[in-house]
């Protein structure tokens, strides 16, 4: 194979052959595309609360498609691995770990650890120790590095159950001892279901509204449920640095637990039966209760049913005691919500929620703490005469926080923010945090009055991150800092209290993210990291960020980029388009910039960019904004507003002399294939579409979907109009369909590719449709990734590249299974 410049000389006089798409089995790209799934990109990185250590850990991407074979249960919204008891696919896995100390530049190698995959590192608070997790394939352990005596040691011999609480350690605050949920019925025989066992699944409704959404891997027998009960009991467990560990209390079905600041109780969840085939565990019955560091109850706080008739609506909650938390400023106090409307926000109160607490010893009556007008959504803790709290209310997506006195919230708030969450622009950003004299994670303030600010600035010029100093008492702001041009830099720590000394993480268009010092009282920057360009063959790629407006005004923009040694003299380019919809309630709101155009160029395997070195130019997230308007709700102008905002992308492009209009093509994955099929569907705008692992009848989600609140017998005409399923034969295009056979995703059943599918063939329609073996909504084996890479590269030969496409070719039946 070339490099990549002479791909781009040759690539518009290739004529492909159908033969290629009839090629059997797991197929590998050109070796250009090939060489970005084994990139190595930058390591994941875990600084000590200190700023002292920087631990870096190399990212697990890629999985061997035999890890993803192996045995997995699919139990209440899980999937679990019977042979450890852990998750099966847990979304970040680590490979390999390096500490850096932050003052002297120093680097240790941490070696004597056993072959298998690190997973969720934490920080003790006083910043001695690093916990992570080995998981091997008979059993998960717990693991700590000393960073006074530079050594990394197994602590226990107890294994984690990480079933039902896939976090399942946690730090004591005091930094002493390690609480985890151990796997009691390791090593125990397996269940097993016979004919004799098996009964009839009987379900029966009350009458009673209990509306849920398409949720998959539910329980669907007793069978099931016997099984749920044995991998998801756990037993907690009491484990100090000398690695002796202690029982705490008796087995159960652990959700969750929480350790108090002053280190003394634990703030405990149990899942209880019965059951529920309808909705994940997250909903099923659970009991509250604080127990003491042996295991016995002190208060129970509640025992919460089966969640299964949630009124209809994203912000209506269960009714009763809910999101139960520590107050992170205090030893031991819980702070719980308590709706005030039926758990509805539709119900029209002065005030939608309560918030009450309770303090060690847990005997007297809880106190009211707070009245919440819209529904509650989280505290932030920093002292007893600061915190922040949140409310929110979908129908108009608006959020506010105010800065409250914690000794008595409902008198003297104060108004932080008020925004829609859509509004990037009005985002003050996020709190820096510190440890307390207890240890616990609380903001950080300094002169009983000033809190920090980072965040990542984002303006019509693009993301410019910042630092603020915010003052408590004139609720005004101050910039310590912000980013400057060509660099994309961001806070990631404070080294002292003035703000003078930062940990930050600086890239730009053509360097790679690293870590540096600024200190601005020197006005001097240290770099701490030096990590290597991940693609070298795209090193000459051009980036552009591009603002265009919609014939309805709505402001729009997408980042432009161009192929290496490109200009405009070798004329309009074929273009790919990578887009997802997304839903506002405002048109300044949805035309808001939200990147840098100086962050980094990422190139990686999962989007649209590797097209780059066949001389396609790549248009990413091109903004398709679904606004509703004039008392309407988005999805009521769904197409509409989709084809317009398509043509405007097009439009831009056409008129900068970049696209061919005849040689475009529009791609997305999720909510993004189903944007590709109805843009198909209703526009001649592309010349082809991919479509990965999208839903593409409504009628398969029918109480809701996105952002979509109402349920398909309220707005069927909305259902049928958004289903590109139901407008099938308008698809004059071909469209490459990908989906994994695994797909767990709410919504996204590979059954929806495949009934697509079979209505274009039905239909005449020129459709190919792969069926990824083991995988989910994301792919993640290695041969699967060149394969996908390998059939989008040649669908785009087929469909883009050429003039005309050939003759479809024969079917193939192979694995990954095909289908043309």
């Amino acid at each position: 194979m070339k490099g990549i410049k002479l791909l781009f000389a040759l690539v518009l006089s290739v004529s492909v052959t159908g033969s290629a798409l009839a090629a059997q089995g797991y197929q590998t790209p050109s070796s250009d595309l090939a060489a970005l799934v084994d990139a190595k990109l930058a390591p994941s990185s875990y600084l000590s609360g200190d700023g002292q250590w920087l631990a870096l850990f190399d990212r697990k991407r890629v999985e061997t498609l035999d890890d993803l074979a192996k045995e997995e249960l699919k139990l209440a919204g899980i999937k679990l691995n019977p042979a450890n008891f852990s998750r099966s696919r847990p979304r970040t896995k680590f490979s390999g770990l390096q500490l850096k100390h932050i003052a002297t530049g120093a680097v240790i190698e941490v070696n004597n650890l056993p072959n298998g995959v690190i997973r969720s590192p934490k920080w003790s608070s006083n910043s001695e120790y690093l916990a992570f997790i080995v998981e091997q394939p008979s059993q998960a352990n717990l693991w700590v590095y000393n960073s006074q005596t530079k050594q990394a040691r197994q602590l226990s011999d107890v294994v984690l159950n990480s079933v039902l609480t896939a976090a399942p350690y946690q730090w004591l605050p005091d930094s002493t001892a390690i609480v985890a949920n151990v796997a009691v019925n390791l090593g125990k025989p397996r269940l097993t279901n016979d004919s004799n066992s098996v009964v009839p699944v009987i379900q029966q409704s009350t009458g009673q509204k209990a509306p849920a959404r398409t949720y998959q891997n539910l329980l669907t027998s007793p069978f099931d449920e016997q099984q749920f009960k044995f991998y998801g009991q756990g037993q907690l467990h009491y484990i100090p640095m000398s690695g002796v560990a202690s029982a705490i209390g008796q087995p159960a079905l652990f959700k969750s637990f929480s350790i108090s600041p002053d280190s003394t109780n634990i703030l405990v969840a149990s899942i209880d039966e019965p059951f529920s085939y309808q909705v994940p565990y997250s909903r099923f019955a659970t009991t509250w209760q604080v127990w003491g560091m042996r295991g016995y109850a002190l208060v129970e706080l509640a025992k919460q049913p089966l969640a299964d008739n949630i009124p209809q609506g994203y912000d209506s909650v269960r009714t009763g005691r809910r999101d139960f938390q520590w107050r992170d400023d205090q030893g031991a106090e819980i702070i719980w919500a308590q709706a005030q409307d039926g758990g509805d926000m539709k119900t029209d109160v002065p005030h939608h929620d309560y918030l009450y607490s309770l303090r060690s010893p847990f005997k007297r009556e809880a106190k009211l703490f707070a009245k919440v007008e819209r529904r509650f959504s989280g505290m932030q803790w920093a002292n007893e005469n600061v915190a922040l709290l949140t409310e929110w209310r979908f129908s108009d997506r608006q959020v506010r926080t105010y800065v409250i006195q914690p000794r008595n919230a409902d008198r003297n708030r104060v108004l932080f923010s008020q925004r829609s969450y859509n509004d990037a622009y009005k985002d003050p950003g996020d709190a820096i945090y510190e440890h307390n004299d207890l240890g616990a994670s609380v903001i950080k303030v300094v002169g009983g009055r000033y809190i920090f600010l980072r965040g990542n600035g984002a303006s019509e010029q693009g993301n410019v991150p910042f630092l603020d100093q915010y003052d408590i008492k004139t609720n005004s702001s101050n910039r310590l800092w912000q980013s400057q041009a060509p660099y994309y830099e961001r806070v990631r720590a404070m080294l002292d209290d003035e703000g003078e000394r930062l940990i930050t993480i600086r890239e730009s268009k053509t360097q790679q993210p690293n870590f540096f010092i600024r200190d601005l009282d020197d006005d001097t920057l240290t770099q701490l990291t030096t990590f290597e360009h991940p693609y070298p063959a795209f090193k000459g790629v051009t980036k552009e960020l591009v603002r265009y407006k919609r014939d309805d005004g709505v402001e729009l923009s997408g980042t432009l980029y161009l192929p290496p040694s490109y200009d405009k003299t070798q004329g309009p380019l074929p273009v790919l388009m990578w887009a997802y919809p997304l839903e506002y309630k405002d048109k300044a709101v949805a035309s808001q910039v939200r990147e840098s155009p100086y962050e980094f160029t990422y190139v990686g395997y999962w989007g649209p960019m590797p097209y780059l070195a066949k001389g396609i130019a790549v248009f990413d997230d091109p903004k398709m904004p679904i606004v509703g308007v004039e008392g309407k709700e988005p999805n009521d102008l769904f197409r509409k507003q989709l084809v317009a905002s398509a043509q405007a992308a097009v439009d831009v492009l056409v008129e900068k002399g970049i696209a061919d209009k005849d040689k475009i093509a529009i791609a997305g994955h999720s909510y993004g294939a189903f944007m590709v099929a109805n843009l198909l569907a209703h526009s001649d705008l592309f010349k082809t579409g991919i479509a990965r692992s999208g839903a593409y009848n409504r009628t398969l989600t029918p109480f809701g979907f996105q952002g979509e609140e109402r349920d398909f017998w309220q707005a069927q005409d909305v259902y049928a109009n958004m289903s590109p399923f139901f407008h099938a034969e308008k698809i004059n295009e071909p469209m490459l369909m990908i989906h994994g056979q695994e797909d767990p995703n709410s919504g996204t059943f590979p059954m929806q590719s495949e009934r697509m599918y079979a209505a274009l063939k039905g239909l005449g329609k020129e459709a190919r449709l792969v069926m990824l073996p083991y995988e989910a909504h994301g792919y993640r084996a290695r041969k699967s990734l060149l394969h996908v890479l390998w059939e989008q590269e040649q669908w785009l030969d087929k469909y883009l590249l050429t003039d005309e496409a050939p003759a479809s070719d024969a079917q193939a039946n192979t694995e990954p299974s095909v289908s043309e």
